[in-house]
């Protein structure tokens, strides 16, 4: 029953993320970097405390008693995490949005999956899970099995859209991708051209897929927090399991790293193309406009306060930021055909994304499947 509910939460939260981007096409007048800026706060600096406020009421507390490497190591993950969102506008840029997507998500699937367990192999904690463990039990290997299939998912996914992009433009661009097109098209306005570099593509996609894991790196990196936190929890409500929402006091300080690369970012766009006044720009729908990025940040918060409820429930990090990320991958795409995104494709093409959805379906089940084993 815990797994089934794991992957629930998983699939609130892998919704969160594939629809955020959706509030932010309702943003009149304004450069990305200002709409992006603005829902950031509300995504890495408003909402996190607010909801550790609603569901942890010490959660100052527990922070201000952490020690200074949990919340430097926390702080400093959440800072890589930040960097690699924004080189994947640049791995997007050199590969197109198709094959560049699926290189990052794929990697930073299997990097946030794997690293924490291969580190947990000679640095023992207990409860949590090694590579050992793994590779050496029916269920961890079924886990396994299922990050293997994602990833063949992910890599049919990219070719419907390398398939797209050649029958549709020719040009190797395209928005199929909600997550990238933010980032995407802030590189292209700053290029002023398309570029195809597979080389230095594939460089930039293989950095940015490891720094986006760094999210899971660094909800292991402030676990002290969340298990106070826990603890407290437990001992108020004796018999009554793992507290759901532990991890929001973590998200804090890991959103705090985030916000610092993106705010930097986001201001020198606004520097370099003379966008500071759309926050004022009286000529655009300033309060519509807010309303939209504030919405759209909260949702896309939404995706790691439902994932950690998941990983709660579920007890095993490999297995929820598997799917954690097939689920965004799969409601992105699922929402690209929603959106007829696909449309003007041949039946082949779009025949191809379809299986690719269907095999990203399997490997949740084959994930869910392994932890119902444990």
């Amino acid at each position: 029953m815990n797994a089934l509910l794991g992957v629930i939460f998983h699939f609130i939260g892998g919704f969160a993320s594939g629809s955020f981007y959706i509030p932010y096409k309702k943003v009149k007048g304004w450069a990305w970097e200002s709409y992006w800026l603005v829902g950031g706060l509300f995504s890495w600096l408003i909402v996190p405390p607010i909801a550790a406020w609603l569901t942890i009421p010490n959660f100052t507390e527990i922070i201000s008693q952490a020690g200074g490497s949990t919340l430097g190591f926390a702080f400093m993950f959440g800072l890589l995490w930040g960097i690699g969102g924004l080189t994947y506008g640049l791995g997007v840029r050199y590969l197109g949005v198709s094959l560049g997507s699926s290189v990052i998500l794929g990697l930073c699937m299997v990097f946030g999956a794997i690293i924490p367990a291969v580190y947990y192999q000679f640095t023992p904690e207990a409860g949590k899970d090694t590579i050992g463990l793994l590779t050496g039990t029916r269920w961890g290997l079924t886990v396994l099995s299922g990050l293997l299939v994602c990833v063949v998912g992910i890599i049919i996914c990219g070719k419907a859209g390398m398939m797209k992009e050649k029958e549709l433009t020719g040009t190797g661009v395209t928005n199929s991708d909600p997550h990238a097109v933010g980032n995407a098209d802030s590189e292209a306005h700053l290029s002023g051209k398309d570029e195809y570099k597979f080389g230095l593509g594939i460089v930039v996609a293989i950095i940015s897929g490891v720094l986006s894991a760094c999210f899971n790196f660094g909800i292991e990196a402030a676990k002290p927090m969340a298990n106070v936190a826990n603890e407290l929890w437990k001992a108020a409500h004796p018999g009554q399991g793992e507290f759901l929402y532990q991890n929001n006091v973590s998200y804090i300080i890991i959103l705090w790293g985030g916000l610092t690369t993106n705010l930097i970012w986001c201001l020198m766009l606004n520097a370099r193309n003379k966008t500071f006044g759309d926050y004022t720009n009286s000529r655009t729908p300033i309060l519509r406009n807010v309303i939209f990025c504030a919405l759209a940040g909260t949702t896309w918060f939404l995706q790691f306060f439902f994932y950690g409820m998941g990983e709660s429930k579920m007890g095993n990090g490999p297995s929820s930021w598997i799917l954690h990320m097939a689920f965004i991958i799969l409601i992105a795409n699922v929402w690209g055909l929603i959106l007829k995104e696909w449309k003007g494709v041949s039946k082949k093409t779009l025949a191809t994304v379809v299986l690719g959805i269907i095999v990203i379906l399997a490997s949740v089940l084959l994930v869910g499947w392994g932890n119902s084993l444990r």
